[in-house]
């Protein structure tokens, strides 16, 4: 079997939100208990004195299991469930979790008791029976770790709705008053998309549209490129100004869809008979970029620049060269002198004036 070039930027998502998700849970874990010893203790709930080191141990046992669960049930198996709506997919989720939690406080349960009071076996499991039997200990944690499974879930569908980083600054206000920002921005769409449309017909079409945005977009958030917004064929892409990746990453980005898309070729061919090419327009600028919306919030990006960037890319078909970019853009990127040819001033529709133009050579 090949292996799946959108497997690096997947991973590097996935073992962020393990490790985040994980540890949240461990902390949760462990101030659940200091709370829980600092009030009235119930004695039906155990090892609430338990010492320093027992529970440390506790909280790396929370800690590594439940990154197994997260790894397992929410990223590694997550195809399992793309077929299902997305309540009964939850739903799933959440009960494989809780038997997952359940699972891992039988364990916990064992190892703090050989901590804390070494017994037997059977006799701790004796006493595990008690608990389980004549205590609320068992719904009391079901319930507890409900109350932290479903947001969980939530959040991780919440963040996916929007590009990387997006849905922190919505979340905490980074963008309540429009900020301007220095920003790359990159329109991206199918070449020669109305004939592609016509032979394929509307349904297979929107197959090959969907494979086609999976494969570039996986490329552009590998070397950190915001999506901005899919409008048909048509990716729009942006990086900030002097980010610490460099901003000859947007190039590395628009080298990496298209070798991606050539590795999978085969693939287009064999379900499309078709294998896609993009054109692209890039320009640098100053843009305003703020929250927008009511019931459906999002981040807008607003200002010339971009007016600038989707008049590149419509000229590139005029000017029959596949990757375009502003004089701003050249200007302002470390290009080799190979890669930027000049074109000469070229007027853009609906703007005033020319502006000078290079053809991208990568």
């Amino acid at each position: 079997m090949p292996k799946d070039p959108t497997l690096p930027v997947f991973r590097k998502y996935q073992r962020k939100w393990v490790l985040l998700i994980s540890l949240g849970w461990a902390i949760i874990d462990f101030l659940r208990l200091r709370v829980l010893a600092g009030g009235d203790r119930p004695d039906s709930y155990p090892f609430l004195d338990s010492t320093i080191e027992a529970s440390l141990v506790r909280f790396v046992l929370v800690w590594i299991f439940s990154a197994l669960l997260v790894h397992f049930v929410l990223m590694r198996f997550r195809s399992w469930f793309q077929s299902m709506s997305l309540f009964v997919a939850n739903i799933l989720k959440g009960l494989i979790l809780c038997v997952g939690i359940a699972l891992l406080q039988v364990l916990v349960y064992e190892i703090m008791y050989f901590l804390n009071e070494p017994l037997a076996l059977h006799l701790s499991l004796r006493k595990l029976a008690f608990m389980v039997g004549r205590t609320n200990w068992v719904l009391d944690n079901v319930l507890f770790w409900i109350l932290v499974i479903v947001p969980t879930q939530l959040l991780i569908e919440i963040n996916e709705k929007y590009s990387p980083g997006v849905f922190a600054e919505i979340f905490f206000g980074r963008y309540i008053q429009p900020k301007e920002e220095d920003r790359i921005i990159m329109f991206i769409d199918l070449k020669d998309s109305t004939p592609i449309a016509e032979q394929l017909g509307h349904k297979k079409y929107f197959l090959f549209i969907r494979d086609f945005i999976h494969h570039v977009s996986t490329a552009m958030l590998e070397y950190n490129g915001r999506i901005y917004q899919y409008v048909g064929d048509e990716v729009v892409v942006s990086w900030k100004m002097g980010e610490k990746k460099g901003n000859k990453a947007c190039i590395q980005a628009l080298i990496a869809a298209r070798k991606l898309l050539q590795k999978e070729s085969a693939q287009f061919r064999q379900r499309y008979n078709i294998t896609p090419e993009f054109r692209v327009g890039m320009h640098a600028g100053k843009v305003m970029v703020g929250e927008i919306g009511v019931l459906k919030k999002d981040l807008a990006m607003s200002g010339d620049a971009m007016n600038i960037a989707a008049r590149i890319r419509s000229a590139s078909s005029e000017l029959n060269h596949r990757f375009i970019m502003s004089k701003d853009f050249v200007d302002r990127i470390d290009l080799e002198g190979f890669q930027a040819q000049s074109l000469g001033n070229v007027e853009l529709k609906g703007k005033d004036g020319s502006l000078e133009l290079y053809s991208l050579h990568i």
